[in-house]
């Protein structure tokens, strides 16, 4: 355990903690939404700093970050915990735990997770994954600052609903972003996640006011966020306000944890992708085999720059420095 940061006491050791818009009031000897932030004695710990779930390399294309390294491997580590209850989430038996309901955690520190990331010379850096890591800030704030000092860069995939002062903290040692975008209605977000849309827009553009890599995903669940008129004013949304060229993944959903609609039908998903498509020219489909939506094409003269076979991916025009050789076009973070 660690002491927390962003909180204040209150009366009869209460603590405000305000690391997320949940903004919890909290008793003592108990627990935030997320779990993992409880009282002790009148005094905010995070009872999940330095406890790992789950550590591997994965291609970083999995994050998903389709327009970051293209074609590197990242060191993705997490634990458990989240601020959100999302009644679909496919993380669940991680994400809906406190430290004494789960069994499976290990005590790394900040040092070991850092030599096992440099022990893979093709290692492009850290990702915090897996769970929600805003909840894990003061391990992941520590691990991306010993990260920094050795060349390796942080990515964070977060829900993006953090409050402005954290977040803007985490900018100093932050590289790039995968954010989950859940739908463009609050409604859906106080329903099904148990928190609200607006904090996220605002932490969306946030990332993009920070010059950091953004790349947004919308998970599409069947009858409840698949609308097109619902989803065609999210993408007008992201391509005003973020840009036309901010990065954006539709995934097929799939039943899990508590909520049992059919998965997402291909053809919606696609028919999906080609309103995207219109305003948002990198546009990806995931969790479904075989389509044309994987690949790369460079928005200013449309030629292939990166094709796609599941995690395999071929960089076939396009320079060392992330232009498309075609047209000098900037189309990748390298």
């Amino acid at each position: 355990m660690k002491e927390a940061l962003f909180y204040n006491t209150l009366k009869d050791q209460k603590v405000h903690c305000y690391l997320c818009p949940h903004n919890c009031k909290i008793n003592p000897e108990k627990s935030g939404i997320c779990k993992v932030r409880k009282n002790v004695n009148g005094k905010l710990v995070s009872e999940n700093y330095a406890r790992i779930c789950s550590a591997g390399f994965d291609p970083i294309e999995k994050k998903p970050l389709y327009h970051y390294m293209p074609g590197r491997i990242i060191f993705s580590v997490g634990s458990i915990g989240c601020n959100l209850q999302c009644k679909f989430c496919q993380n669940y038996e991680i994400s809906q735990f406190s430290i004494d309901e789960f069994n499976y955690l290990q005590e790394q520190s900040a040092e070991d997770l850092i030599r096992i990331a440099k022990s893979r010379e093709e290692n492009a850096g850290i990702a915090y994954t897996y769970n929600e890591p805003t909840i894990w800030y003061e391990f992941m704030q520590d691990i991306a600052r010993m990260a920094m000092e050795v060349d390796l860069k942080n990515v964070m995939v977060t829900n993006g609903f953090i409050s402005e002062e954290p977040l803007l903290k985490l900018f100093d040692v932050m590289d790039a972003f995968s954010v989950d975008l859940k739908a463009f209605n609050d409604e859906f977000y106080k329903k099904l996640t148990g928190a609200r849309l607006e904090p996220v827009l605002k932490t969306l553009r946030m990332i993009r006011d920070a010059d950091k890599h953004l790349e947004i995903t919308n998970l599409v669940i069947t009858d409840e966020n698949d609308d097109e008129n619902e989803f065609r004013e999210m993408v007008n949304w992201i391509a005003e306000n973020l840009g036309k060229k901010t990065v954006f993944h539709i995934s097929r959903y799939f039943p899990s944890f508590k909520l049992i609609n059919e998965p997402t039908s291909v053809e919606t998903l696609e028919k999906l992708y080609k309103i995207a498509r219109k305003k948002l020219p990198y546009t990806y489909l995931g969790n479904v085999a075989s389509n044309p939506g994987q690949n790369t094409y460079c928005d200013k003269c449309h030629n292939e720059v990166i094709s796609r076979h599941g995690y395999y991916v071929h960089v076939e025009k396009q320079r060392r420095d992330g232009t498309c050789e075609s047209c000098g076009n900037k189309v990748v973070e390298m």
